[in-house]
């Protein structure tokens, strides 16, 4: 009769985000997760179709944690509603830091990169229309704005002087 370990499926997700923290993405396999977690490589691929799928799924839990997060945030003070919003972005891109900003993950990973980074900024310009109004160019271009500075580690008093000039406009 096969083990049965609870909350494998977590506990597959964990162990790679650590193992990616600690190793970087390019030394990081599904044979050493799973060795980790003791069970057998095969068994892994029943939960992820691959590496990319099962790193994939532990952002896309995060982000939607993130994202809850923004949603939340009062929108009657523009600077600090982005400021918190902001705040969130570096904090899931630290959090992943290792997948952001190391070569071989990026490599791997650019093939669907316009996609996914039209999601992000789609779902951060929905998180914005509070302080866009019905401006949707302006919900995006803040939210790509937003996306990138965050990744460029810009502080956020400069964020915010050049999106002042965004919203001046309005």
């Amino acid at each position: 009769m096969p083990k049965i370990i609870e909350n494998l499926r977590e506990k597959l997700l964990a162990e790679a985000k650590d193992q990616i923290e600690r190793n970087g993405y390019e030394n990081t396999t599904i044979r050493s997760i799973a060795s980790a977690c003791g069970v057998g490589t095969g068994t892994v691929y029943n939960y992820f179709a691959s590496k990319d799928v099962l790193i994939a799924s532990f952002m896309v839990d995060d982000w939607q944690g993130c994202l809850a997060k923004m949603k939340a945030f009062p929108a009657f003070d523009r600077r600090a509603f982005l400021e918190n919003i902001s705040r969130c972005l570096k904090e899931f891109i630290e959090a992943h830091a290792s997948l952001f900003y190391d070569r071989s993950a990026i490599g791997s990973f650019s093939a669907g990169y316009q996609e996914r980074h039209g999601m992000l900024r789609g779902q951060i310009a929905g998180v914005l229309e509070p302080v866009c109004g019905d401006d949707r160019f302006l919900a995006e271009f803040a939210a790509e704005s937003l996306l990138c500075w965050t990744i460029e580690q810009k502080d956020f008093d400069e964020q915010y002087r050049m999106l002042s000039r965004l919203f001046a406009h309005q």
